[in-house]
């Protein structure tokens, strides 16, 4: 486990205070425990929202002061729920520097899209890659099929939906796992989506299928379609210990049939109900705002 610490401004702080994305840096390399912690979790840093007060300022601060953080394995920038500001709402920033500037780091979360820019990924140590949004676009998936993570374990990302900043299409997950390389992936998640039942047949079909040990399907419109995929090739991976599909539209006849699946754990929690109107039936993901 990370020694870790959590970085947030309150309302008061940022209105009354004028604390930013700036002053974050400032008063994260000013605190008494930061040469003891291994993990940084960094909250809201102000108006997230504004362009002029995006994750720019932390990424670059880090990035200046990299032989202050060079001791950290974990960082999550965007940890902030819809009351200090929905995810597609939080303007992030471009991290091309931050993979050189890291070098020890072996966990990095990001939670927001806009304005999101990877870069050029390369890196030795990184294990886990996570990013949260509502809509991920295309240029960032093609960063992550691109990168050079030979110790790459877990990767999760979150795909969301058009509105919110998803512009690609099926065909985009399947070039994504079909050109991309991560040798020692054992967790991949591809959650989040309102084209789950498709992603779930692209994920069945792609090459890291004989290597995962977890695969990850939640939070997505998931329904007995892609249920049933999994009912039939799941146990023909023995590799596969674990299944995450909480937060569905499954039948209960579909979860009790996957709960029986022998030798893998089987998490079918949160069934959702599609929603219909005006004669059309929707199928929402979890997290999209």
């Amino acid at each position: 486990m990370y020694k870790s610490k959590r970085f947030s401004y309150t309302y008061e702080d940022w209105d009354e205070g004028g604390k930013d994305a700036k002053t974050m840096v400032e008063d994260i390399l000013k605190d008494s425990e930061l040469s003891d912690l291994d993990e940084i979790v960094i909250g809201c840093w102000g108006e997230c929202w504004d362009d002029n007060d995006g994750a720019q300022e932390i990424i670059d601060g880090i990035v200046a002061n990299k032989e202050k953080f060079s001791h950290i394995k974990s960082l999550f920038i965007g940890d902030m729920d819809y009351e200090d500001c929905e995810v597609s709402w939080i303007i992030q920033g471009n991290y091309s520097k931050l993979w050189a500037a890291m070098p020890q780091l072996e966990k990095l979360v990001i939670k927001g899209s806009t304005d999101l820019e990877l870069g050029e990924i390369q890196h030795s140590r990184l294990q886990h890659l996570e990013i949260i949004c509502g809509g991920l676009p295309s240029d960032v998936i093609q960063s992550v099929q691109k990168a050079k993570l030979p110790s790459l374990q877990t990767l999760v990302l979150y795909i969301g939906v058009e509105e919110y900043g998803f512009n690609g299409d099926i065909s985009t997950i399947q070039n994504f796992l079909a050109k991309s390389d991560f040798p020692k992936l054992s967790y991949l998640g591809i959650t989040d989506s309102e084209i789950q039942n498709e992603i779930t047949e692209a994920v069945l079909n792609c090459k890291y299928i004989d290597q995962l040990e977890v695969l990850d399907l939640s939070m997505g419109s998931l329904t007995d379609q892609g249920g049933q995929m999994l009912l039939e090739q799941i146990p023909k991976h023995s590799n596969i210990k674990s299944l995450d599909l909480e937060y569905h539209y499954m039948s209960d006849e579909m979860m009790d049939k996957l709960k029986n699946l022998l030798g893998v754990a089987v998490n079918v929690e949160d069934q959702q109900e599609a929603e219909e109107y005006g004669g059309e039936v929707y199928y929402y993901p979890m997290l999209t705002e």
